[in-house]
């Protein structure tokens, strides 16, 4: 009788071990964006790369040619060049001419970014996950990546 109930408390154990309730952490968006920040000043100092401002989104940019005229809007449909690139150098996309509309349906990033620039205007973005694809990812793109985009704004209509 003692073999039977060993027998039957170790089957009950495996049977029911797999039916535990895994407890993790939620996410912590301030967590992720203070990890975002400090991989982006790494990439800056190991790189050498200097003269990137800071908006107060969290978005870093650089802006190596202002464009001429008047810059997109949220409501403008863009015409872009691209490149972009996960923090670790690996190319994720790009597009050589390519229509969006309206700016407001694309990344947090882009709409903070597009408008500081002009047509013919060249911007990079390194974008911090929450302004991105969060923890979703997109496509090639995992989840938390900080993104590095080239952009050529070809030009816009409102």
């Amino acid at each position: 009788m003692k073999k039977y109930f060993v027998l039957f408390c170790c089957l009950f154990t495996i049977a029911f071990s797999s039916c535990r309730k895994v407890v993790t952490a939620p996410f912590d968006a301030s967590i992720q964006a203070e990890t975002d920040d400090k991989a982006i000043q790494d990439y800056f100092l190991l790189n050498g790369i200097t003269g990137v401002k800071k908006d107060a989104s969290g978005l870093y940019y650089n802006i190596e040619a202002p464009g001429t005229g008047a810059h997109p809007t949220l409501t403008s449909s863009i015409t872009v060049a691209y490149t972009q690139y996960l923090l670790d150098g690996t190319l994720a996309d790009s597009a050589t001419s390519y229509y969006f509309s309206p700016l407001s349906s694309l990344i947090q990033g882009w709409r903070i970014g597009l408008p500081m620039i002009g047509t013919g205007g060249k911007i990079t973005l390194y974008i911090p996950s929450g302004l991105a694809y969060g923890i979703a990812g997109s496509g090639p793109v995992p989840s938390n990546s900080v993104l590095i985009f080239h952009i050529t704004l070809q030009g816009f209509a409102n």
